[in-house]
């Protein structure tokens, strides 16, 4: 892997943490505020220009993927 690929997954990742992260909190505390931008900001950069150009990783599975695992989760 060259040093842009490197970066582009890590972008990636980051991206996929704070989401997970951000629906974690709002499992536990549904209005909180701050947690709902952090999915909002994460959705629109998931559905974005920039993140096609990253990653040819469908973003909707992505999000399903990440739900999902967040709701099995007791």
């Amino acid at each position: 892997m060259d040093f842009y690929t490197d970066l582009a997954n890590a972008i990636i990742i980051q991206a996929v943490k704070d989401y997970r992260n951000a629906l974690k909190t709002l499992k536990r505390y549904p209005r909180y505020e701050p947690a709902k931008a952090v999915v909002a900001e994460v959705e629109e950069f998931f559905h974005s220009e920039w993140y096609r150009t990253l990653t040819s990783v469908d973003a909707d599975m992505l999000m399903t993927k990440i739900r999902r695992e967040i709701n099995d989760c007791a």
